[in-house]
């Protein structure tokens, strides 16, 4: 049986309940026609480009799930090269909880969220944190956010996977809204000069 980068998430037991379920020849047609990429492509960099949170989740050797959020300026999860991804960590609460369960087991997930689109980007991988690397810190490092880098997270690809848009509640962000605005009131401030000036006619 060909292996693919799907069976990253399609285990047997998952297989096995999407054969009992009644996907499992839908999910093996597409997978056949085309299987998830594991190199960063120009649709996905340009995608990680604009992010500015997402979600990372590890676990311990035990198999305790954990998902933490991280957030930055747009593109703070950097492309490192085509199979490698990478972004400061910076201080923070002092738990450790990510390091401590990817000292022990590197199997990671990063799950990104593009609301306003109604766009998710699920990537599978492994990951290290990566300390005293000055060459590394200063390729994800961002001079205009402030916080203290104390380490780098570089994650290793094996398989990344574009959602469909169902269920997805659109949402925008603060500066969306507020260019949005600014345009309306520009078009706004424009009309009503408009008709003042044919009144004055």
């Amino acid at each position: 049986m060909a292996n693919f980068n799907s069976d990253v998430a399609f285990s047997d037991a998952v297989k096995a309940r999407q054969e009992k379920n009644g996907s499992r020849q839908a999910n093996e047609r597409r997978i056949k026609r085309q299987d998830w990429s594991n190199t960063v492509t120009d649709d996905l960099a340009a995608f990680l480009q604009q992010r500015d949170s997402f979600y990372l989740a590890t676990a311990s050797s035990t198999g305790q799930p954990y998902i933490q959020h991280r957030g930055g300026p747009p593109g703070f999860l950097k492309v490192l090269d085509e199979k490698t991804l990478g972004f400061a960590d910076y201080s923070g609460n002092r738990q450790y909880i990510t390091q401590g369960n990817l000292d022990e087991n590197d199997r990671a997930h990063i799950f990104l969220m593009d609301y306003a689109n109604r766009q998710r980007v699920k990537i599978w991988g492994r990951a290290e944190a990566v300390e005293g690397d000055d060459a590394l810190i200063e390729r994800v490092s961002d001079p205009s956010y402030p916080g203290k880098i104390e380490r780098v997270i570089r994650f290793h690809i094996d398989a990344w996977d574009i959602n469909c848009p169902q269920h997805i509640l659109r949402r925008f962000d603060e500066n969306t809204v507020a260019v949005t605005i600014a345009k309306l009131r520009a078009q706004n401030e424009a009309l009503q000069k408009q008709l003042e000036e044919l009144k004055a006619n």
